[in-house]
């Protein structure tokens, strides 16, 4: 079975990465579970992030106060995360040469500004808020999730 970066099968737990630690500021935590083919979770591991660490399905990335976090995606997104923050990569699909390529986070608290690449434009890309998912075609969207859980959603403009 041929499976793109970041698929899995069904039973299998995921062992390829899907993006990489490309800067950190302060303390962040990469939230692991890892299932066995009978489904039973394993203990949580749970882990101070490094740049050049493996971000992989189902990870959970929360920020401290005083704290940053920049990764890059496999499909050359990239993602920066704010300080008191949280997201979880629910999906992730690229293959280069595919047609169904997918990506899915959800974003639970804090300020995300990220830079959509090959998913965006060949696939489909959403980001999860506590209000509503995004369709994300290819542009740098700011998502700010505030104390009272509004979201505030604004589109970077590039400068050329």
């Amino acid at each position: 079975m041929n499976l793109a970066l970041g698929q899995n099968a069904d039973a299998a737990p995921d062992t390829n990465p899907i993006r990489k630690v490309l800067t950190t500021t302060g303390t962040i935590r990469i939230e692991r579970s890892t299932t066995i083919l009978a489904q039973v979770n394993l203990p949580t591991d749970v882990g101070q992030a490094n740049v050049g660490d493996f971000v992989y399905r189902g990870d959970v990335i929360q920020t401290g106060p005083d704290c940053k976090l920049g990764v890059a995606f496999a499909d050359g997104s990239s993602f920066s995360v704010s300080a008191n923050a949280r997201m979880e990569v629910n999906e992730f699909v690229y293959d280069p040469h595919g047609h169904f390529n997918s990506s899915l986070m959800s974003l639970t608290k804090g300020t995300f500004t990220f830079i959509a690449r090959e998913v965006a434009h060949n696939g489909s890309m959403k980001v999860n808020t506590p209000i509503g998912t995004m369709g994300i075609r290819g542009t740098a969207p700011r998502v700010e999730i505030l104390n009272d859980g509004s979201v505030k959603f604004s589109t970077l403009i590039e400068k050329k």
